[in-house]
């Protein structure tokens, strides 16, 4: 059963690029290939594409200024990051310009492809109708607006800030491990070194904690994270 789905690769290394187009190709989808930044840049605006796989290392604009660019007229269309720079540091950079996934060369194509259906199936799911209101205690969450508020005053967020939060608010009262965490904000197995789910975990304590006297956000030692509904 073939996808028709449309695929953007902006890939400078031509080899990588060229094989990944065939077997995404031969997997039912239709890949359009970008060689550098500024090329891919375009192509994505002047196409409706279903799904973006970026490098980050890219000549004419690198893949962290792709993704803000992209971030910037659509917050919806899921973007991969597929890159040889495996630091937290690297990971956090691209999850803040908002990338949905972020993968090291070498990979696996099986698992590209995995991740690749996963995107896509939440993109679909998110179209679902659902409640578009969140509240615990004085926090709330407009799913339709995508602004967060506490006590009335607006929180900007980044794309991964708010699907963390918006898990935590779905999820209150229920102790969340980082493997639940990585599984259903990251949709991947963060290698058990890693500590991004931890810093993005503070990120949103110091937007919708830090300033407010009660706090939502606690950690069970050795368990995980609870978002508390004090009421």
């Amino acid at each position: 059963m073939t996808d028709e789905r449309k695929l953007l690769i902006v890939e400078d290394e031509k080899k990588i690029a060229t094989t990944l187009k065939k077997g995404l190709t031969e997997n039912g989808y239709h890949v359009d290939l970008a060689f550098d930044g500024t090329i891919g840049k375009r192509l994505f605006l002047s196409n409706p594409y279903d799904l973006i796989i970026l490098d980050i290392n890219l000549p004419g604009m690198n893949g962290y200024d792709l993704c803000r660019e992209i971030r910037s007229h659509n917050q919806h269309i899921p973007v991969i990051m597929l890159t040889a720079m495996n630091t937290t540091e690297d990971k956090i950079e691209g999850f803040d310009t908002g990338t949905d996934d972020y993968m090291i060369k070498p990979f696996e194509f099986k698992e590209l492809l995995v991740r690749i259906r996963a995107l896509l199936k939440r993109t679909m799911n998110q179209q679902l109708p659902t409640g578009n209101l969140l509240k615990v205690d004085d926090l709330e969450m407009n799913l339709d607006t995508k602004e967060v508020r506490r006590s009335g005053e607006l929180i900007q967020l980044t794309a991964k800030e708010f699907q963390l939060l918006e898990y935590f608010m779905r999820n209150r009262n229920r102790v969340l491990s980082r493997a639940d965490i990585a599984e259903r904000v990251w949709e991947i197995d963060f290698d058990t070194q890693t500590n991004v789910i931890d810093v993005y975990v503070n990120y949103l304590r110091n937007k919708i904690d830090k300033r407010f006297g009660t706090k939502l956000i606690h950690t069970q030692v050795g368990m995980g994270y609870i978002l508390k509904d004090p009421s």
